[in-house]
């Protein structure tokens, strides 16, 4: 049960379907919300992109709690804001940085964001290694991740091992379930080492190597933290994801265990990585895991509305104006297609969330240019109003606006600049 209970419809209007638990949620009340983010950004004009401060941070404490003791390695692509990244790196149970590119990495150590920084992917980055091999305080703050030998060889084509420092790299095995006997796959398409043999042969490969040191191993279960369970309208669905995720966590646990122990037979392992927003407290759980990590969780976006576990308070909200009423029962406002990564589908569109009872057009969604919305919440726009949307996913919100604005209480506070403010797009 959540600890601060909601009425249905103020649930619904921030886009959680009605009936549904909010652990840890900061109580919501959708219409004090809309008029606290609307006094706070009438000096602006939309599109514009803000982040409560206030659930910003009760999430950062939320996911310390769940995380029991261990520490969160924080996954920059879900926030894309060195401001943020850093105020969530200074509050208690956050530790270390999970990049998602090389070039990524590199520039936030060099910013003193961080000093570990681990990058979540294989890089083939030659300009980012060869900054990584030829600056030994870079070297010894970022760890590359691995999965083939061939990543070692490209590594060393860029700079052979006697002419750089030792290089700090992690494995990356595969946390997919493959039941019966391997002829089914459930989670996405990672690592090609599943087993602990190959995490041990992998690992051997890299302890005779020169050049290179192996020090973490990391294992994300993608079907377990990246999928919701409880779809709204879908009962039999979530019953079936639930299902899916008890016997893929269950094979993980002895799977990764055994890989770990495989992979120390050959390194001094510093960190054991698992996990993400949707599965912190289980992935917590493994004795094999010392650290997890999240990101996505900070923010709130609308994918994590479909896990029943828990639920981040919604942080990150962007505001467009209403433009046009071409009909009665109708408001269109500029822009608002900011659509999510994955598959294409209606859970990757913006979801309008303030004023409560909107919805998009099914003819035309979510537009590059405008967005028609449709419910009993149009007849109350006016031309110029604002209405707030939430995105689907976390930091892809950042890679649409230059900066992100804080809503401190009634009022916003500093302008913090997104990746994209500060000249950046590494991916």
């Amino acid at each position: 049960m959540s600890t601060h209970p909601q009425p249905a419809r103020r649930r619904e209007c921030l886009g959680i379907a009605p009936g549904t638990a909010s652990v840890h949620h900061v109580a919501t009340d959708s219409a004090n919300l809309r008029a606290r983010l609307d006094r706070a950004t009438a000096h602006l004009d939309p599109p514009y992109a803000v982040v409560d401060l206030r659930a910003f941070d009760a999430n950062a404490a939320a996911l310390a709690e769940r995380a029991r003791g261990k520490p969160i390695r924080l996954a920059s692509k879900s926030v894309r804001c060195r401001t943020l990244i850093s105020r969530a790196l200074a509050a208690p149970g956050w530790a270390g940085v999970l990049a998602f590119t090389l070039a990524e990495a590199l520039w936030l150590v060099r910013c003193g964001v961080t000093d570990d920084a681990v990058v979540a992917y294989p890089s083939t980055d030659r300009a980012a290694l060869a900054e990584l091999a030829g600056d030994p305080t870079l070297a010894a703050a970022v760890t590359l991740m691995i999965d083939d030998p061939a990543q070692l060889d490209l590594v060393d084509a860029v700079r052979a091992p006697g002419h750089r420092p030792e290089l700090r790299v992690c494995l990356d095995l595969d946390a997919s379930w493959r039941p019966l006997g391997g002829r089914l796959h459930l989670g996405v398409r990672r690592s090609p080492v599943h087993d602990p043999r190959a995490a041990g042969a992998l690992a051997a490969t890299v302890a005779a190597r020169s050049g290179f040191r192996l020090v973490g191993l990391m294992a994300y279960e993608a079907q377990i933290a990246g999928m919701g369970d409880a779809p709204p309208g879908r009962a039999l669905l979530g019953a079936a994801i639930r299902l899916v995720q008890r016997g893929s966590y269950r094979e993980l646990l002895a799977r990764r265990s055994a890989a770990v122990a495989a992979v120390r037979e050959h390194a001094e392992l510093e960190f054991v990585n698992g996990g993400g927003t949707g599965s912190l407290a289980a992935t917590s759980a493994d004795p094999a895991v010392t650290e997890v990590a999240a990101g996505s969780g900070l923010y709130g976006p609308t994918l994590f509305d479909t896990y029943r576990a828990w639920r981040p308070t919604p942080a990150a909200f962007f505001a467009c104006a209403v433009a046009r009423r071409p009909a009665p029962g109708y408001a269109t406002v500029l822009g608002g297609g900011w659509i999510a990564s994955g598959p294409a589908e209606r859970s990757r569109l913006p979801r309008p969330v303030l004023p409560a009872d909107l919805r998009l057009v099914g003819a035309e969604g979510a537009g590059e240019v405008q967005t028609p919305l449709t419910g009993r919440a149009t007849d109350t726009l006016q031309i110029g109003d604002r209405v707030w949307f939430r995105h689907a996913k976390a930091g892809e919100l950042a890679e649409h606006v230059n900066e992100l604005h804080l809503v401190e209480a009634e009022t916003v506070g500093t302008a913090a600049a997104t990746y994209r403010g500060e000249g950046w797009a590494f991916l």
